[in-house]
């Protein structure tokens, strides 16, 4: 890793510490990470929606499971109703 300041050095420092991570592996994984929950709510809805329906899960069934999955995402998403999902995938 370069010399120059890292925004979470001190996550990089810590994963370093507890993994057999190196540095340079450490900066990759919290971008990454970062960048994942970073998705905004609509594009998470709209992929967890696709991903549910491969996966042979109906509406009913798709709708109530990424309503609750939406409060643990990094950035607080506002809260949305069942309707208001649909309208996201369904426009």
């Amino acid at each position: 890793m370069s010399t120059a300041w890292h925004p979470h050095e001190d996550l990089i420092t810590h994963l370093t510490r507890t993994s057999a991570l190196g540095p340079g592996e450490a900066a990759r994984v919290v971008a990454d990470v970062l960048a994942y929950f970073s998705e905004p709510v609509e594009e998470f809805v709209r992929r967890r929606h696709a991903e549910l329906k491969t996966r042979g899960l109906v509406n009913d069934e798709i709708f109530p499971r990424i309503a609750a999955e939406i409060p643990s995402r990094r950035v607080a998403a506002p809260e949305l109703s069942l309707r208001q999902l649909r309208r996201i995938v369904y426009g």
